[in-house]
């Protein structure tokens, strides 16, 4: 059986999204696949996003302005209007994702590049995290396209710099 006609007829939601948030799905499992097996040797946390992006800072390969749109998007979707937001809590940040300092980047208090980048990177290990879990599938998978088109974007944009290595 084909599995996207099997998931429109047994997973909830699933039948409703577009055929443009289903491809953003598709793509953001196989780009994050990709991007965990090349770029951290098969082991994402936040440690070693942190030290990957920390490297290609102080190696002169970071390229803030790869990331710029995508973070702009997740910093307005976190934090709006001077304080967070009610989808900040949606990520369900653990102790070892450093939330002291994604809540630092996100409220635009800490800028440095690197940091900007690797908290850009924790969020969608977040993201890959609820998907993969089945947290997004709470309410049905919907309204992610903007979420999964960012994170994708944020990927490609990991992997250009990583080809350096």
């Amino acid at each position: 059986m084909n599995p996207i006609k099997w998931l429109c007829e047994k997973a909830p939601g699933f039948n409703a999204l577009s055929k443009e948030e289903r491809e953003a799905i598709m793509h953001f499992s196989l780009l994050w696949s990709f991007f965990e097996a090349k770029a951290l040797n098969t082991n994402a946390t936040a440690n070693r996003i942190l030290a990957l992006v920390h490297k290609w800072a102080s190696d002169g390969c970071l390229d803030i302005t790869l990331f710029n749109s995508s973070l702009a998007y997740f910093r307005n979707r976190y934090f709006n209007q001077g304080k967070v937001t009610a989808n900040f809590s949606g990520l369900k940040l653990r102790s070892n994702d450093n939330p002291a300092l994604v809540g630092a980047v996100i409220r635009g208090e800490n800028t440095n590049p690197a940091d900007c980048v690797a908290v850009l990177l924790i969020i969608i290990l977040r993201l890959r995290n609820n998907l993969f879990h089945g947290v997004k599938w709470a309410y049905d998978i919907c309204g992610q396209l903007d979420n999964f088109t960012n994170a994708n974007a944020a990927l490609i944009a990991a992997m250009e710099t990583h080809r350096h290595f």
